[in-house]
């Protein structure tokens, strides 16, 4: 899946590979959730989403980027954010995605926790080539 930016609107590139990144990352969200006009309740699942992705791309993934901005299909408008890495990718996909199963540190919501909290959740991942993970939620 690619990210359904809005036309003429150019999403917004951010490294992670500071712990403060996470931060600056959590701002753009909330930056673009309101924008969107996404409900609080909305907001505040993207927003604790990002997070999560956003510090399993420093832990796990030894850093990389977030692209993130507004999105549009079929008539509907929301966020979308992608988040790549380049590291050692997830050798147990489907262990990685049973519910319940972290690997520990974080906020205990593992990948498919943060996949219930968003619309639409696409991982791709390759063992030593590293993981791109894109997540959408759309304004109701």
């Amino acid at each position: 899946m690619s990210a359904p930016w809005s036309a003429g609107e150019e999403p917004r590139l951010l490294p992670v590979a500071h712990s403060s990144d996470v931060v600056q990352v959590r701002q753009l969200i909330r930056t673009l959730a309101q924008e969107c006009r996404l409900s609080l309740v909305d907001q505040t699942k993207f927003i604790t989403a990002a997070s999560e992705l956003a510090r399993n791309t420093l832990v796990y993934g030894g850093g990389g980027t977030v692209r993130a901005g507004k999105a549009e299909k079929g008539g509907r408008r929301g966020v979308a954010a992608v988040f790549a890495d380049e590291g050692p990718g997830i050798p147990d996909l489907e262990l990685a995605m049973t519910d319940g199963w972290t690997s520990g540190g974080g906020l205990g919501l593992g990948l498919s926790g943060t996949r219930r909290l968003v619309d639409e959740f696409d991982l791709v991942t390759e063992v030593g080539v590293g993981t791109t993970i894109t997540i959408v939620k759309w304004a109701r």
